[in-house]
């Protein structure tokens, strides 16, 4: 059975049935139904598209995240408690040791305001999560675009999706406990 090689448009997904299925015989390395890929560059381009789609949203949540909390902080009041006459399944009288304090602000800084810095942030999320993806995208499918090439096979197009789902994944696990950290 012989491949004709052309140019496959994005996304091109069909049904992933019709490589598994045991009961028609044999299988061939290509199904009739299916798409595939053979270029490198065809490859970089699904990983890249994939990888953006799936990428850019973890970063753009955490963003707008960063950004709530920079550009409308939390209220700046605090308890002031006297350690040793207070138990904890008394609650807070007008008599009570404890008193509720305000802290003053801080001066806002003349020079940069709390929006222009939480823009800067919310920029920085995305322009990290672009520049991650395509650098990401760039490694993950010219090696799979190598090994498939090495191997003799021809790559079906959820094989960038698959890697693209991983790749965000693993960018997830990175991204979240160090962003709460920070903030």
């Amino acid at each position: 059975m012989e491949f004709n090689v052309t140019a496959v448009s994005w996304p091109s997904l069909y049904n992933p049935t019709i490589e598994l299925s045991v009961g028609r015989g044999p299988l061939h390395p290509v199904q009739p139904g299916g798409s595939y890929l053979v270029h490198a560059d065809d490859i970089f381009r699904f990983t890249l598209y994939w990888t953006l789609i799936f990428h850019i949203p973890f970063y753009a949540i955490c963003g707008i995240y960063a950004f709530l909390n920079f550009a409308f902080p939390p209220s700046r009041r605090s308890i002031a408690t006297f350690p040793l006459e207070t138990s904890p399944r008394i609650p807070f009288s007008p008599g009570s040791n404890q008193t509720e304090q305000w802290i003053k602000r801080p001066r806002p800084n003349v020079r940069r305001s709390r929006l222009t810095f939480a823009l800067l942030v919310i920029l920085a999320f995305l322009f990290l999560s672009l520049t991650g993806a395509v650098m990401g995208a760039a490694v993950v499918g010219f090696v799979l675009a190598g090994v498939y090439k090495a191997g003799g096979f021809y790559m079906s197009t959820w094989v960038p999706f698959v890697w693209a789902v991983i790749q965000s994944l693993v960018g997830l696990l990175a991204i979240w406990p160090s962003v709460i950290n920070i903030i």
